[in-house]
């Protein structure tokens, strides 16, 4: 096999795991491959070249990426919707000991949750804060 079709195949892979993250981080390496795999389509046995090539940009677009992003998410009308979420009422699928990993759902949504205080199933729980895929939740009805 030869070694454009590796470069192929890792961004395929890569772009898989992507379309299940959606972090978008995955992405700009799937870029990154595919450019190696370009340059190793046309420089065969070139593969410092290869490598090279693909983490130069992989880098750029990450490094590009972050300052957009944060424009776009800065910009006027611009509303995420994972931060509505703050306050919501959610309900314990699983139950979540200080320190693990339960999971809440909250409207039609179930999230990876965290809490200070041991949590069991169906109690009734309010979102305090929310990470990128994880939450931090507290007994409904328990004010500070």
């Amino acid at each position: 096999m030869v070694v454009w079709m590796f470069w192929l195949i890792a961004a395929g892979v890569l772009f898989v795991i992507e379309m299940f993250t959606l972090t978008f981080y995955l992405l700009w390496l799937t870029a990154g491959a595919l450019v190696a795999g370009l340059v190793s389509f046309v420089y065969p046995d070139a593969v410092l070249l290869q490598v090279v090539a693909g983490s130069l940009v992989a880098l750029v677009l990450t490094m590009f990426s972050k300052p957009l992003s944060a424009r776009f998410r800065n910009s006027r009308g611009f509303r995420d919707s994972g931060t509505d979420i703050v306050g919501r009422q959610g309900r314990v699928v699983e139950p979540i000991e200080p320190g693990r990993y339960g999971q809440v759902k909250v409207g039609g949504d179930t999230w990876s949750a965290t809490s200070l205080q041991y949590l069991g199933k169906d109690e009734v729980v309010r979102v305090v804060r929310r990470g990128t895929t994880i939450i931090e939740v507290e007994r409904w009805g328990e004010m500070y």
